[in-house]
């Protein structure tokens, strides 16, 4: 555990959030690689992606994490806290929310193609989330729950969850997402169909999201709130599982088959989109 990465002076730079930025380069780097393979102008995703995903994506993430731990962390407590993204406090599923709905905005405003713009992005969200998830367990947040397997891990005694013996749940999760960002990398070149890599990741990451809930311990009184059957990450996997089936199906029957070829460039008229 290393929250803090070096301090200089009254100065301290956090770990977490070096992490995500890494995320965020990294997620821009093979998402690059995929727009170049596509026919769209790899300059064109750079440009939406910071800042505009960047900020979309932070502010939904913080956002939710506010609202769900509210009484926990923030209530009663100076109002600034809410902005100390640094000390973390980010829930992944708000983020991509977030980013999903700038996304949107931006790739419609600048002419490119939705579905095949969203295919380029989706290994580099599954890359981002890996350095996310290191971030996570260097700052001692989203820990697993007690075992005595022999790679359980201790975090210094008086931090959460004290000195007992946990799962890396953190690890498990950057580990099948860095698997989720190899397949999703070689799924883009035999693409079907525009939003094929896209649909795969919202299920396939729903799935990995429902496996390691399993091994979480930091939820306190909200770990079962259905009797031990959802955690509230599992809940919320369910819905960009629906989705990313449903987009999946409907985006295969719309568009024709083509196997290895250009999507359209950046200059390309804008589409509409089909999904909100």
């Amino acid at each position: 555990m290393r929250p803090i990465l070096f301090q200089l002076g009254g100065f301290s730079l956090h770990t977490f959030g070096v992490l995500v930025a890494l995320g965020f380069v990294s997620g821009i780097w093979i998402a690059s690689r995929c727009a170049r393979r596509t026919g769209i102008d790899p300059a064109a995703i750079q440009d939406f992606v910071i800042p505009w995903i960047l900020v979309g994506g932070l502010v939904g993430a913080r956002i939710l994490y506010v609202v769900s731990y509210w009484d926990e962390s923030f209530a009663g407590r100076p109002f600034a806290e809410v902005f100390q993204v640094w000390n973390g406090g980010l829930v992944f599923y708000g983020g991509l929310a977030g980013a999903i709905m700038v996304a949107l905005w931006r790739i419609q405003s600048r002419g490119l193609p939705i579905w095949a713009t969203a295919d380029c992005l989706a290994p580099g969200i599954a890359l981002g989330h890996v350095f996310g998830r290191l971030g996570c367990f260097l700052n001692g947040c989203c820990h697993g729950r007690t075992s005595d397997v022999p790679w359980a891990v201790r975090f210094p005694k008086g931090t959460i969850p004290g000195d007992a013996a946990v799962h890396p749940a953190q690890l498990y999760e950057a580990t099948l997402n860095l698997a989720l960002c190899a397949f999703l990398a070689w799924l883009h070149r035999r693409r079907r169909f525009d939003g094929m890599v896209f649909a795969a990741y919202l299920v396939l990451y729903a799935c990995i999201r429902v496996v390691t809930e399993w091994f979480r311990g930091d939820y306190g009184y909200r770990s079962n709130p259905l009797g031990g059957v959802f955690t509230p990450g599992t809940s919320a996997s369910l819905a960009p599982m629906v989705a990313g089936i449903a987009l999946w199906f409907v985006l295969r029957h719309r568009a024709p088959s083509r196997p290895n070829a250009p999507a359209s460039t950046h200059a390309s008229p804008p589409q509409t989109p089909d999904a909100r």
